[in-house]
This record gives structure tokens, sequence and C-alpha cells, in this order.
């Protein structure tokens, strides 16, 4: 952790660099319980804007704690070298916190994003959630929410109920719950429904959302066929490969032979 500069009342803690909050590595349990026992007053997600997708992943987690977001969308300036426009404003309102353009090569919208998210850390406010999983998992994570203990904070609940509908451990533990807890009818539920595990299920749920919200909001240029491409088209084509295959072994069987007759009688000249 440090100082701001300039802001000696404003402290920055340097979490590990992680892609999901589930406490499957040291750095995600790591992070993961300092955001969750220490409440800081502010997030500051650095997302990498080349590779938004999965960036994104870790960000609706970010979200659903119930601390106010604020998105640094790094690397900028290949995004715009690449042909990629982002409609920053459009994905902002999805998801429901402020969006910085930055580029940390270039050193450019650091002191925009930083006071950003001073401004927002100052205003105490607690971040806004939205339902982003089809209508039987929303279902089943606000009877969950129902049920939360009143001792958990209603910022807060959101995270809870979907961290106890996927069974996790660490949460059904702190929470004091048995591993066949009231709440596990819930789990049961929806593993029948989309027969698969819990997390599983919540994990494509999460992704079939932040693919509608980039298909809305990201535009990439049309890409152009390498030469290899064009070449396997060629060769790989349903009607041509066939006769292409046949073409080439030919040839292969063909030209060897013929080529050791030629060596065979360049020896023959030679002793001659």
């Amino acid at each position: 952790e440090g100082k701001l500069k300039g802001h000696k009342d404003v402290t920055i803690m340097d979490l590990p660099g992680i892609y999901s909050l589930s406490p499957y590595t040291l750095e995600e349990v790591v992070a993961r319980n300092y955001l969750i026992n220490e409440r800081p007053d502010a997030i500051l997600n650095i997302v990498d804007g080349t590779n938004i997708e999965r960036n994104l992943y870790l960000t609706t987690q970010l979200i659903e704690t119930g601390i106010p977001v604020v998105i640094a969308l790094n690397m900028c300036d290949l995004l715009k070298k690449n042909g990629i426009n982002i409609d920053v404003k459009a994905l902002s309102k999805k998801l429901g916190c402020p969006i910085i353009e930055t580029s940390a090569l270039k050193k450019t919208g650091l002191k925009e994003v930083i006071a950003e998210a001073i401004k927002v850390a100052k205003s105490h406010a607690t971040g806004t959630v939205s339902a982003i999983f089809e209508g039987s998992v929303e279902d089943k994570v606000s009877a969950i929410e129902a049920e939360l203990p009143s001792s958990i904070p209603e910022a807060e609940k959101r995270w809870y109920a979907i961290k106890v509908l996927e069974n996790d451990s660490k949460v059904v533990e702190q929470l004091g719950l048995s591993a066949d807890n009231r709440f596990s009818r819930y789990t049961k539920e929806l593993e029948k429904e989309f027969d698969d595990d819990a997390e599983s299920v919540i994990t494509d749920q999460r992704y079939v959302y932040i693919q509608k919200v980039i298909e809305e909001t990201v535009k990439k240029p049309a890409q152009k066929m390498s030469l290899s491409d064009k070449i396997d088209s060629i060769v790989t084509n349903r009607l041509l490969g066939i006769p292409i295959f046949v073409l080439v072994m030919w040839a292969v069987y063909y030209v060897r032979p013929h080529q050791h007759f030629l060596k065979i009688l360049e020896r023959q000249r030679c002793r001659s």
C-alpha cells in the first residue's frame, strides 16, 4: 500500500493480478479476503481493452460486492491502432460504473481515472448492481438474498447469495453453514435444471451476459484473410480437397523415382 502523491488522505492498496474471485489460487484468496473483509471505499479495476471479454468476467464479480467500481480501460492506444472501437458511454451505462480510457504506455488518462476513483470513494456510495443472469437463476439468487442473515449489509448480499448458490466452501464456512444447509435445495434445483454443477452454470451465465454486452458496445474491423487462411480455404475445400490431395501424392511418387533414375544416368555418364 502507499499514499497518493498530493493526497495524504488517500491510501492505495495494490492487490494481486487475478481474473476471478474464485478462491482457487493464493492471489485470488488474498484479493477476495481484502475486498470482502476490509471493504475499501472504491475499486480501481484495470481492464485490458484488447482482451475485454476475459477481463469483464472479474469486473462483473467486483460490481457484485457492492463496492463502487471505477474501470480504467487500458491499452486504448492499441485499440485505436487495431481499429477496435468501444462505445465507452454505452458500456459504462450497462455495467453501472464509470469508465476512463487510459494508456499506461503513453501515460494518458491516468490523472483522470485517479480523480474519478477519489470522487467515487469520497461519495461513500454503494455500487450499482444489476441482474445479469437469466430468469430462473436470478430467481434463486433473489430467494437466497432474502433468506441471508440480517447481519450481512444489503450491498453485500448479492455477492454472498451467488457464492452460496455456487456452494463456495469458504463462504459457506464463513456463514457458519453446514455442507447440507438450508440453501442447498436451490443449488440442487439449479444443477438439475441445467444438468451441470452450479459454479459452471454461473460461469456460463456470466459469459453469455458479457458476450451480449460486447456485441452491443464493441465494434471490430472485418478481419482480412492471411495467405495461410486463403491456402487452407482451397486445399481443405469440400470438393477440391480430395483431387488436390491425389494430385500432390501423384507428384510425390512420380517425381522421386524419376529423380533417382536421372541420378543413375549421371553416374553412368561419369564412369564412361
